[in-house]
């Protein structure tokens, strides 16, 4: 199938032309026409995959011309994944007159006032900055006829759902609501069970699966060498640019400290950055201008940042889900990738808690030349072996193995 035989009006169509998109993904194949037609819609898909073509397109469409307004809320995590999704409005809008606003907090009051005050049809935000333009009385949602929840589990953890729970009760009960989360946890399913009428479950993919084009590795070490050991694998695998993740703030801007040191070119985004410097530190590493982007799991989902060749887990994420969200930061659009993750002793209920998420086991790894100190990771007896020896190394014994990832 063709976008053109999707249903969406010309305009919209022809934005889709310029941008170079000729068939749409499983995801948007599946949501468009839903939406289309005024459903209700769970949507799930694995990264990647499209999923914000797959709301804005037919939401564009349907909004028709210029009218008093927002007619359009969609509500994000984070400030960067309002940003994404802002952009991709303005895109797909281009050849119509529908006026799009962004709103989120780190930035200052003025300019998104007057864009209110202007008029917008959509309008993009993070659940707090959004909660006080309502209590200022600069923004009304009684005329909203779309509500998107993104990522509504990342939303979920991060204590947001009350806020969400305030703001659709300002929105008008006769609406179409679309939420899309990676996992529908209890709450969630309370969640849509309030705010969803009737809704279509439209899944692509198995959602604790990372993507097949992802090899992904366990590299286990000695905590005292964890540092020593990151920067032997810069060193020795061939990488156009990585995602480097940690657990906190304060390792995050440790680690990005020991890249700098060693001359690599590094940036760091977490909460504590503030909105110019996290944006600065995004773009940078967009353009090519920074190798390597140390991240908090504040950019684990949704970004879109093509081209990443590797990713680095520093720490284990405590949550399973987590993992497959920042490995699919790799291998985006059925591209190959690789993930590593470095494992000290400590993370072994974590791991433990991953493999039994995906159904799998993760292959241990050593790094051929680096002069290991023991740790009793060596000694787990692991089963399964690599199918590649060319390009993933030769076995050592209890299943490990040597080697760096396939060059590209």
């Amino acid at each position: 199938m063709r976008f053109s035989e999707l249903g969406l009006r010309a305009a919209i169509n022809d934005a889709v032309d310029a941008l170079g998109y000729v068939e749409p993904t499983p995801i948007q194949e599946k949501a468009i026409p839903l939406i289309l037609d005024g459903c209700d819609i769970i949507g799930s898909a694995q990264t990647g995959t499209g999923k914000t073509a797959a709301f804005s397109l037919p939401i564009l469409s349907r909004l028709g011309p210029n009218g008093p307004g927002p007619r359009c809320l969609v509500l994000e995590p984070t400030r960067e994944l309002a940003q994404q999704t802002y952009d991709n409005f303005l895109k797909f809008a281009r050849y119509t007159q529908l006026r799009v606003g962004l709103i989120y907090g780190g930035v200052g009051y003025g300019p998104q006032r007057e864009a209110l005050a202007r008029g917008v049809d959509v309008v993009v935000a993070t659940p707090g900055r959004l909660l006080d333009h309502l209590g200022q009385g600069t923004l009304r949602l009684d005329r909203t006829k779309f509500v998107v929840l993104d990522e509504a589990d990342r939303m979920l953890d991060m204590g947001f759902l009350p806020d969400v729970r305030r703001i659709l009760l300002k929105c008008p009960k006769e609406r179409q609501t679309l939420l899309f989360s990676a996992t529908i946890p209890p709450a969630l399913e309370t969640l849509c069970a309030w705010a969803l009428h009737d809704p279509v479950k439209v899944e692509i993919g198995a959602r604790r699966a990372p993507a097949e084009t992802v090899r992904h590795v366990l590299y286990p070490v000695a905590l005292a060498q964890k540092q020593a050991l990151l920067l032997a694998l810069l060193e020795q695998i061939h990488w156009e640019s990585v995602i480097l993740f940690c657990r906190t703030k304060r390792s995050a801007d440790e680690v990005v400290n020991v890249l700098k040191r060693a001359h690599h070119k590094a940036a760091v985004i977490h909460s504590d950055r503030s909105q110019k410097e996290r944006q600065q530190a995004l773009e940078g590493f967009k353009s090519g201008y920074y190798e390597v982007l140390v991240a908090t799991d504040v950019a684990a989902r949704g970004l879109d940042i093509a081209d990443v060749s590797h990713v680095i887990n520093y720490e284990v994420p405590e949550h399973p889900e987590d993992y497959v969200h920042r490995i699919g930061r790799t291998g985006r659009a059925q591209a190959s990738g690789d993930a590593f993750t470095l494992m000290t002793a400590g993370d072994a209920p974590h791991v433990a808690g991953i493999e039994r998420f995906i159904s799998k086991k993760v292959d241990r790894v050593k790094l051929e030349g680096f002069d290991y100190q023991y740790t009793a990771l060596f000694d787990e007896q692991r089963l399964g072996s690599l199918a590649d020896r060319k390009t993933r190394g030769v076995r050592l014994g209890k299943g490990y193995f040597y080697g760096p990832a396939r060059k590209r």
